[in-house]
């Protein structure tokens, strides 16, 4: 999930209380079986034999799914990581170490196994994986691990954090809030999910609505470029220079990890099955005239060095520049998701120019019942009423959206014996008829001026139209509660909550 910068605090500082006194936890459990030697060993092709009949395309067009499903996002991605040949890039602003987050080690590990390079970049602030562990996967031939801005977790002693935290704030705020996932410098997938249980669905307690975006052939030579200046960023460190501690071996055994992802109470067989399956199933979207070969799709990254210390809170990066363009050029209708809606009076200056040009523009955003960020939500709240002024509809997505059961993975909600909480994290927008907009970029000053954040333009309408589709959808009544001047759902969460917001607001806006 994705916290203000107070939310970090108030977690480092229960970090640092806990820190002298707290074990750490064992991360992967010991299995009662070896579950692995069960698994059925399968010769398959590599990712160059499938893309080969593509070729032509490829080099001048870029191959688009739009990933809606927790199930196709996550067979998505296993299945690239099984068949890639030479490559492997992972960009995250969170990488938790839950159940999706150790199952996607270790297909990381196997692939590494098998001669492919691994390269992971991970943003400092929210990491949970420790530095022993981050130095044992690091230790493998085909394993380079770096940590963005390593101002806070990684390497740092109470000391260190705590003085971080008191007199460099601003250092503190430079986030990398970036998500890719690149294989064979062929095929990508980019968007709003994490590498975390509840960004697929698998949280028993909450889940998200996400979306991601399934990339082929041309425009993957950007999202490889903008990797590369990344990972050469001197605020990208390597593991092994941040943990004060004797190196592993060289290659150390991942049985343990192995056995853990193997046991088919961790990872369904069916959910394997079901990975296998991929080729089919996107020969059938082609087929369907779901997977389109477009001619215009652009990715837009921030430069790694957004937010460098020359004002204050940071300033404005190409991805902000690139939405407001985007926006300035409907005519008649712009429909946007983000789960953070914090507006400046000139957000609002600039969406009440538009509607007074003839743009209708609906907004769906978390409501206080679905969001898992009150300070973001205070910060929405002090302005809620000034931006329906404007002539914007806004929406707030209900916890218990009947859309969930379309979006969430299958074998998850078949299990559950209670149905979690369900959020908003998708953020997208989609302009007129013609465009669509997929990435990271919240509708809030932390999006627009402090973390680095990318976008995927695609200009397509016949992809715009069902993506839009889903959208307004997701802005029924049964999904979400439409705001007026005179009504909003805050009266559904407890007295607790609604004060927990109130005492927010002593947060300034800025850094939300």
């Amino acid at each position: 999930m994705k916290k203000t910068l107070s939310g970090y605090v108030t977690f480092f500082l229960f970090i640092l209380f806990l820190g002298g006194c707290t074990s750490h936890p064992d991360r992967v459990p010991f299995s009662d079986a070896d579950y692995c030697q069960n698994l059925p060993v399968l010769k398959e092709k590599s990712l160059s034999a499938y893309t080969q009949p593509f070729q032509s395309e490829m080099q001048d067009k870029t191959g688009v799914y739009v990933l809606e499903h927790g199930d196709e996002a996550m067979r998505s991605r296993a299945w690239l990581t099984e068949h890639a040949e030479k490559s492997i890039d992972v960009q995250y602003f969170i990488f938790s170490v839950d159940k999706v987050g150790l199952i996607a080690t270790d297909y990381l590990v196997r692939a590494a196994d098998r001669g492919v390079k691994v390269r992971v970049l991970i943003d400092d602030i929210t990491l949970q994986a420790r530095g022993d562990e981050l130095l044992m996967l690091s230790a493998h031939d085909n394993i380079d691990i770096k940590i963005f801005n390593p101002r806070l977790n990684i390497g740092k002693n109470m000391a260190e954090k705590l003085a971080t935290l008191v007199f460099d704030f601003q250092d503190l705020n430079r986030r990398m809030h970036n998500k890719v996932f690149i294989a064979d410098d062929q095929i990508a997938i980019t968007g709003g999910r994490n590498i975390a249980d509840e960004y697929f669905g698998l949280d028993p307690a909450y889940d998200f609505r996400d979306r991601d975006v399934f990339l082929a052939g041309k425009v993957v030579n950007d999202l490889k470029a903008s990797f590369e200046e990344y990972w050469q960023y001197d605020r990208s460190v390597p593991v092994e220079k941040l943990v004060k501690r004797k190196p592993y071996p060289k290659d150390p055994g991942f049985s343990r990890l192995h056995a853990y992802a193997c046991n088919p109470n961790n990872f369904s067989p069916a959910i394997r099955d079901e990975i296998e399956k991929v080729p089919a199933t996107f020969k059938k979207l082609k087929d369907e005239g779901k997977f389109h070969w477009l001619d215009n799709v652009e990715y837009v990254a921030d430069k790694p060095s957004k937010n460098d210390r020359k004002t204050f809170l940071g300033g404005g990066g190409r991805t902000r520049d690139k939405l407001a363009e985007l926006a300035g050029s409907a005519r008649h209708s712009l429909v946007i998701q983000t789960p953070y809606l914090v507006t400046t009076r000139s957000d609002r200056a600039f969406l009440k120019r538009l509607i007074d040009k003839g743009v209708e523009i609906k907004i769906l955003t978390n409501s206080l019942a679905s969001n898992d960020n009150l300070e973001a939500f205070s910060g929405y709240q002090r302005n809620r009423k000034a931006l329906l002024k404007t002539g914007v509809e806004i929406f707030e997505f209900r916890p218990d959206a009947r859309i969930r059961k379309s979006v969430m993975t299958d074998h998850s909600s078949e299990k559950l014996q209670t149905v979690p909480v369900f959020g908003l994290h998708a953020k997208t927008m989609t302009v007129d008829d013609k465009i669509t907009v997929v990435g990271t970029y919240n509708f809030d000053p932390r999006s627009a001026n402090l973390n680095t954040e990318s976008i995927t333009v695609i200009h397509s309408p016949e992809i715009t139209q069902d993506v839009k589709a889903s959208m307004l959808k997701e802005m029924a009544p049964e999904n979400a509660w439409a705001i007026t001047q005179s009504f909003n759902p805050d009266q559904q969460v407890s007295p607790a909550k609604r004060l927990g917001v109130k005492l927010r607001r002593i947060v300034p806006k800025g850094v939300l």
